[in-house]
């Protein structure tokens, strides 16, 4: 049985009026409206862990270019400045071996973001984790910290893209 040549094509056509039809958007086209196609950053230090600052704010700025597809700027000429403040990370063991010595860690970063933007000023708390393993009764490495951060972070930064995305849909709805 031979199948019709132009199913293919037919078949396209069909997926895309289907989906322009009913106003399908991204929902980082959501989040972009929600927080602007400019925008600026700065991590509040932490005096107990001032290294984990830095890896937060490179997590930051790469989510940004890479979910928001926004771009980043000088406070001054951004449409959207974003206040980051981290908690202290948390360590917990989720693994022992045979001899009750923990081999797996789960770290919970916490995210306290500020969206200002048009005067106003929004706070989002999101987390992130992130589950490593380690060697029995070995200690946690610096660079095993700081990639946990640094993955932990990351989610939890893709959380906050969710909560702007919601925000985004619910600014753009239509008013009845």
């Amino acid at each position: 049985m031979k199948i019709f040549p132009h199913a293919k094509i037919i078949l396209l056509v069909l997926i895309v009026t289907l989906f322009s039809a009913c106003g399908y958007k991204q929902s980082s086209k959501f989040a972009r409206e929600a927080i602007g196609e400019k925008i600026s950053t700065s991590v509040i230090i932490s005096s107990q862990d001032p290294e984990n600052t830095v890896a937060i704010k490179d997590a930051v700025d790469g989510a940004i270019l890479e979910v928001f597809h926004a771009s980043l700027t000088t406070r001054e000429l951004s449409d959207a400045h974003l206040i980051l403040k981290i908690s202290n990370p948390v360590y917990a063991p989720t693994q022992y071996d045979a001899n009750g010595f923990i081999v797996a860690y789960r770290t919970t970063v916490t995210l306290n973001i500020t969206k200002q933007k048009d005067g106003s000023s929004k706070n989002y708390a999101v987390n992130g984790t992130y589950d490593f393993n380690i060697n029995p009764n070995a200690v946690i490495t610096d660079q095993e910290r700081f990639d946990a951060i640094k993955y932990s972070s990351e989610k939890a930064i893709k959380s906050f893209v969710a909560k702007a995305s919601a925000d985004g849909a619910r600014e753009t709805k239509p008013k009845e």
